[in-house]
């Protein structure tokens, strides 16, 4: 028999007083990427099969490489909010912790290995 009561119980297991703010945040992040992905399909498409040296000088522009740079960086960052919520539905114990901070990881070199590549095209 327990004699904890419900308050006891519930201590240390409540909110983390973060929810309204990730919720709040994959909301923006999808509006960005509703207004981005047209933008960067157009941007992008016209390139594809292109010579080397003419997506360069494409990329080169001011406004095509801030629309890619901007689709890395918020796609990216709204992966790693989006597959951090999934891990925390689905996984339990040791394993959660590891595998957020391993998709956290890979989230931000994904994203910096981008805009290098970005920022050594266009400069």
């Amino acid at each position: 028999m327990s004699y904890l009561t419900d308050l006891k119980r519930a201590v240390g297991h409540g909110s983390a007083r973060e929810g309204t703010m990730r919720h709040w945040a994959m909301t923006k992040s999808s509006v960005a990427l509703l207004i981005l992905t047209p933008l960067f399909i157009f941007t992008f498409g016209p390139m594809l099969g292109e010579p080397h040296d003419e997506v360069l000088a494409y990329f080169s522009r001011p406004f095509p490489a801030i629309v890619a740079g901007l689709m890395i960086v918020v796609g990216f960052m709204h992966f790693k909010t989006g597959i951090q919520m999934v891990i925390e539905d689905y996984m339990h114990g040791l394993a959660r912790e590891y595998t957020i901070i391993a998709t956290t990881c890979l989230s931000y070199a994904a994203a910096a290995v981008g805009v290098f590549a970005l920022a050594r095209m266009a400069l």
